[in-house]
């Protein structure tokens, strides 16, 4: 959804001036918070193309580009004790190939808080279930993307993940839970042969996440959960959870009789610490399980912020992609060390290098999909509001005719991240 600036000015209104008015005699002694801030991630990028990739049709092999991977203008108001709303604007991929910025309304919604261990939500949201990254937090990754497999129906039927729906939420002594209600977006494309998402009335997908917090307890104020507290905090959590919308595939028209229909059920086990250590350092590690199922041998490359434009000769396709989604069980894991702070170029700057790696089962293919992402981010005075990572991805290829693994490329960025408050 793009908007201008009488748009966003009228939104910011409606959200927040209104209901602030409304509200105002409810607690006198209560006075409401507004925060915001923006958030800007800078990408500077060398990739080795997949074979047969083309941009404007023009065969490229390699490529090196300048975009911004994100933009984030996050904006919030607790307008009385009990209600609370959120607004996020913003975009993915603004690069050599548009030629307008992305902005667009990722986050508008409200909250009422009966308890803190049972708040409910309405409006466009990321809030959703199955697991931890389902729901991350892009300003605080540890490595230098997020695990997109977790974002399992990203630009197809939601928005940058997020979607219109009703949430619960809340937290219970050790527990910490969700279960939303969401409406994805009507799919256009009409399936033909390959099982892929339905151009059906779409059904409410269905989702939760719970888990057992041991040490220090996360905040559920957001629906952004938090990739890395560094020295920060002590936290271990072990969660499971789902998703499931019926009817959401088909591998031809879904309006006709002879056309298979297959439902989304998808479900996940997580585990996520963050531990200070004696020394000064620190260790944030992860381990996911996830079992996918979107119907019959369903596959799809993606590639984050893909240069290319068409092309493409491998069963990957054009560009950075690989096989990241499909119906078959996922292994998921992070490691990363924050070193303590020491003086870098006479800046207070904690190191932490992280690896990633996506070990997935996929039915579609005849050879396991293994992808690694080495990462070191260097945090200036501690802060990811001003934060320089350097990483590496080493992807697999696949041969489009034997569908198995023939060989490994890489693609190397240079991101910048800056936060204004």
């Amino acid at each position: 959804m793009k908007i201008n600036n009488q748009t966003i000015i009228f939104y910011l209104l409606l959200l927040f001036i209104f209901p602030a008015t409304l509200f105002a005699q409810e607690n006198d002694k209560f006075k409401p918070t507004f925060n915001w801030n923006i958030t800007s991630q800078f990408w500077l990028r060398y990739s080795d193309l997949n074979e047969g990739s083309e941009i404007h049709g023009e065969p490229t092999s390699e490529f090196f580009d300048i975009s911004i991977r994100r933009l984030r203008i996050p904006i919030s108001a607790q307008i009385t004790p009990k209600i609370y709303t959120y607004a996020m604007f913003g975009g993915n991929n603004y690069n050599f190939k548009g030629d307008t910025f992305p902005i667009g309304i990722l986050d508008l919604y409200a909250e009422y808080s009966f308890a803190k261990y049972f708040e409910i939500g309405f409006g466009k949201s990321g809030w959703q279930g199955l697991n931890r990254w389902n729901i991350r937090s892009s300003k605080t990754l540890m490595g230098l993307d997020s695990p997109l497999f977790t974002l399992n129906s990203v630009e197809i039927n939601d928005d940058i993940g997020r979607l219109f729906g009703l949430w619960i939420k809340g937290q219970a002594g050790h527990f910490d839970y969700r279960m939303t209600f969401n409406r994805p977006f009507y799919v256009k494309t009409i399936p033909n042969g390959a099982v892929n998402f339905a151009n059906n009335k779409p059904r409410v997908k269905t989702s939760a996440y719970v888990k057992y917090q041991f040490f220090n307890h996360e905040s559920n104020k957001s629906a952004y959960q938090t990739g890395t507290y560094l020295q920060k905090k002590k936290v271990l959590n072990i969660g499971g959870g789902f998703q499931f919308q019926p009817e959401a595939m088909s591998d031809g028209d879904a309006n006709l009789e002879d056309t298979n229909i297959y439902d989304i059920s998808h479900y996940a086990a997580d585990s996520f610490l963050n531990l200070p250590l004696s020394n000064g350092n620190a260790i944030t590690a992860y381990l996911g399980y996830f079992n996918y199922d979107f119907g019959k041998d369903y596959i799809r490359n993606v590639g984050a912020n893909n240069p290319t434009t068409g092309g493409g000769t491998d069963f990957n396709g054009s560009g950075v992609a690989f096989p990241m989604i499909g119906t078959g069980i996922t292994w998921y894991g992070q490691f990363g060390y924050a070193f303590k702070e020491t003086n870098v170029l006479n800046l207070p700057t904690i190191i932490q290098p992280n690896i990633a790696i996506q070990h997935s089962n996929w039915d579609a293919l005849n050879d396991n999909m293994t992808v690694y992402d080495f990462t070191v981010n260097f945090l200036i005075k501690g802060s990811h509001d001003n934060k320089i990572s350097i990483g590496y991805q080493h992807r697999p290829i696949f041969d489009a005719i034997s569908l198995e693994q023939k060989d490994y490329k890489g693609m190397v960025v240079l991101q910048y991240q800056i936060s204004f408050h």
